[in-house]
């Protein structure tokens, strides 16, 4: 989709603002575009419209204001994606944006005001990337029986994203992530987890990518290309003996060393049952696994985890990533973070890394792996050769 495919709505309040919006989405050849001076008149629009692409909101409206607006729109799935357009305090438009990725928005960012045909025409890209690598599967309806099914006949299959050091640029490591390939379409995690989770499955698709992950691995180290591997894992593990083994397994069957295998684990799952997942988390570092503590920040008992377990990596969590070069407050968050990890020897992973900005500041703060569109979108294992092939990094 090009720029000029796009479907866009403005909703701003300031009649001369609005009209600059206008002029420059002209200036980049969008056609498409609708207007609104509040949000009851946007509302009242996009009731009877095919959802826009990108909704670019101003906060401060009178009457029903742009963050009212975005629930509404949100809820109501009257638009696709959102962009927020503003002056006000960088720590508001962080809130507003998580508030919306929370919704199940696509979160484009914010542009500070005076607008320009370049603010305008970085937002409106960014979406064009995240629609190539996120189908709009969001309507979906589901049955367990289906998914089930799905699991059992290896329609769930991990695509990849590549990592790249920040030191020198290069490709080092990828992160499998699930994806349901089902008739032509490619449905997320974020639809089937939960409901496997719910029926008793979710060790299964563990076992399931971190399987077919090796194996694809394998086949890029005999190609020549080798990368350390990062899985996901269920929190349903940490309950089960039985794992650690059954990993060790799967992963020299394939003539993989655990130590190339790094096994992420979310930090608001982790000590559901704190003694017995403290033993298995120690006895896959027993077996040379590397262990992450996955969207650090995101809970609410990170340092008390990371004193506990033994961690060989953090990941710091795309919320704080993403813009964090122009806003203090998030800036402030990764550099503690990256702090912190410094003090415990853990290697750091950002993730969410998707302008040149954040990658050169992120560089310069010392982290150490960059994961996110910038460097590369999740892909079928058949096309991440040349995904990587295709990299460079910004100078």
């Amino acid at each position: 989709m090009s720029l000029s495919a796009l479907r866009v709505m403005v909703v701003e309040d300031h009649g001369f603002q609005r009209r600059l919006a206008l002029r420059l989405l002209a200036e980049l050849g969008v056609s498409s575009v609708m207007e609104a001076a509040d949000g009851v008149a946007a509302l009242a629009q996009l009731e009877t419209q095919i959802p826009p692409d990108v909704v670019l909101v101003d906060l401060d409206m009178p009457g029903m204001d742009g963050i009212e607006f975005i629930g509404h729109v949100a809820q109501r799935r009257l638009a696709r994606g959102v962009a927020l357009v503003s002056a006000l305090d960088p720590a508001l438009l962080n809130t507003v944006q998580m508030m919306a990725r929370a919704y199940g928005l696509h979160v484009l960012g914010s542009i500070e005001k005076p607008l320009s045909a370049e603010k305008l025409e970085a937002v409106l890209t960014r979406y064009e990337e995240r629609l190539q690598s996120n189908p709009d599967d969001e309507t979906l309806f589901l049955e367990i029986a289906d998914v089930r099914r799905a699991l059992n006949e290896g329609e769930i299959v991990p695509w990849f994203q590549p990592q790249a050091e920040f030191a020198n640029g290069k490709i080092v490591g990828i992160e499998a992530l699930a994806r349901w390939e089902r008739d032509g379409q490619v449905i997320r995690p974020h639809h089937f987890v939960g409901m496997l989770e719910s029926d008793g499955l979710a060790a299964g698709l563990t076992d399931t990518i971190l399987d077919q992950a090796c194996a694809w691995k394998r086949r890029w180290q005999d190609d020549g290309l080798r990368l350390n591997l990062s899985v996901n894992v269920s929190p349903a593990t940490l309950h089960d003996p039985a794992a650690a083994d059954r990993y060790q397994q799967i992963v020299e069957a394939h003539g993989v060393s655990p130590s190339e295998v790094i096994l992420e684990i979310t930090e608001s799952l982790l000590m559901a049952d704190a003694a017995r997942g403290l033993g298995v988390l120690a006895r896959l570092r027993l077996k040379g696994f590397g262990l992450s503590i996955d969207d650090f920040g995101t809970g609410y008992s990170s340092l008390a985890q990371l004193s506990q377990v033994p961690f060989t990596e953090l990941k710091i969590d795309q919320g704080f990533v993403f813009g964090a070069h122009s806003q203090p407050r998030k800036r402030a968050v990764v550099e503690a973070s990256l702090d912190l990890a410094r003090k415990l020897q853990l290697e750091t992973v950002a993730e969410g890394v998707e302008t040149v900005e954040d990658w050169q500041m992120l560089a310069e703060l010392g982290c150490g792996i960059a994961q996110g569109y910038l460097v590369g979108a999740p892909v079928p294992a058949e096309d991440l050769a040349e995904c990587v092939a295709r990299w460079r990094a910004p100078h």
